[in-house]
């Protein structure tokens, strides 16, 4: 006898991954009736919405590659159809590696740069770049692409057709209201408490939310899905105290300047060009002994990141997180050596808590009763740890959890995604 067909299904987290799930469960779906829960006041307050927006198509390694090139052509698709110039900055965008940050190839792409403090260009492959067209130039908004009289060695690391740009906290901004157009329920901040079976003992029914004030209501819940970011694992320990499994999502956490500079001033993308337009540079600071990456972005922005730590624990809401001051000087210190000082102007300051799975690949699969100890008859999942890349995996990574929770085939391969036990 088939198991009854899916009709509520939860989705706790909203941050990029949880509201594209969302997204594309409401558009394959309008029958379902889907919960999206946040236990943040302030959506989007850590890394979905304080990252730097930088795509790319085929900087993964085997584990991940058919889901960023998925990912990477559903981003174009949706900017294609909804403006995302003008409503999200989404801009193709050309790749650089400055001097310092080239290392010789090892064969390591996708996760592993981050973890060991290099540079994320040694993702990307010297084959990567358009060689059939122009010679891509450094952009004039870099101290070294205004100056005519250096013959600067940084080497292109990427074509238009693979790397991208986008503001995330807008591209959020807009998922999160095409799922309230298509009466997505969306409650912040609310907190997961239990799951709830009826009769007691039986298959789960329900979710237990508790509400700002410490009211408590059960949401009808027949599938769930977790997209808590590096809050996963507390939601899962708290829903499943009798798993045999454990989830292995560390944080490698970041700062991060945005910035103007009177040398860039792009309000719209070129159809083509090699001087201007976004870009991304990756570099080295043997000073601050980190390695900066720097994105141009629609309308005047430039984001500045890649001071790195595992040191600041994670606070119990993402709305509570709080840059070093120290920190933010050393990116300051760094972006006036990059841009030069002339009206460099400081409009915002971050920090964010990345999540990382085992600090590779990261985790998208289904939860078995095995491992968590209780039966929701239209099954648990779950993804998190997706680390810098979850701008750009996102899209990708919501299409997949939708199309498994309404049983259809994946439209990217997952398979080496899951929980190794």
């Amino acid at each position: 006898m088939a198991a009854p067909a899916v009709q509520n299904v939860i989705v706790v987290g909203a941050g990029i991954i949880g509201v594209a799930t969302a997204h594309h469960l409401s558009r394959l779906s309008p029958a379902l009736t889907i919960h999206l829960l946040d236990s943040s006041p302030s959506l989007f307050a850590s890394a979905s919405g304080q990252a730097a927006g930088f795509l790319a198509r085929d900087w993964f390694r085997r584990a991940t590659a058919s889901l960023g090139a998925l990912s990477f052509d559903l981003h174009r698709q949706l900017a294609e159809e909804h403006d995302g110039a003008r409503r999200w900055g989404y801009s193709p965008s050309t790749a650089f590696s400055l001097p310092e940050a080239r290392t010789p190839p090892n064969g390591k792409k996708g996760e592993d740069w981050l973890l060991e403090g290099r540079s994320r260009s040694t993702s990307a492959t010297v084959a990567d770049a358009d060689r059939d067209g122009p010679t891509p130039v450094l952009p004039r908004w870099l101290a070294a692409g205004r100056d005519d009289t250096a013959h600067s060695p940084a080497e292109p690391v990427s074509s238009w057709s693979t790397t991208a740009q986008v503001n995330p906290s807008e591209l959020c901004q807009f998922l999160l209201d095409q799922c309230r157009s298509r009466n997505v329920h969306v409650h912040h901040p609310v907190t997961a408490t239990g799951l709830v079976s009826s009769p007691p003992g039986d298959a789960i029914t329900g979710l237990s939310v508790r509400s700002r004030d410490g009211s408590e209501r059960v949401m009808p819940c027949d599938a769930l899905v977790l997209t808590a970011g590096v809050w996963t694992p507390r939601v899962f320990s708290t829903l499943f105290p009798n798993a045999t499994v454990s989830l292995p999502i560390s944080h490698l956490s970041g700062h991060s300047v945005v910035l103007r500079s009177p040398h860039w001033k792009a309000t719209e993308p070129p159809a083509h060009s090699t001087t201007t337009g976004c870009h991304a540079i990756f570099t080295t600071d043997s000073d601050a002994d980190c390695s900066p990456e720097i994105f141009s972005r629609l309308g005047g922005d430039i984001y500045l990141a890649g001071l790195n730590t595992m040191a600041i624990p994670v606070p119990e809401l993402a709305s509570e997180v709080q840059p070093e001051p120290a920190s933010i000087e050393v990116l300051i210190r760094i972006a006036r050596k990059l841009l030069g000082e002339d009206q460099l102007v400081v409009l915002r300051t971050g920090f964010c808590h990345r999540p990382v799975f085992n600090g590779a690949a990261p985790l998208l699969t289904t939860l078995t009763p095995d491992q968590t100890g209780v039966n929701l008859h239209g099954g648990i999942w779950v993804s998190a740890g997706h680390g810098p890349w979850g701008i750009s995996l996102s899209l990708g990574t919501g299409l997949v959890l939708a199309e498994l929770v309404l049983r259809k085939d994946p439209s990217a391969d997952v398979s080496r995604l899951g929980l190794c036990t």
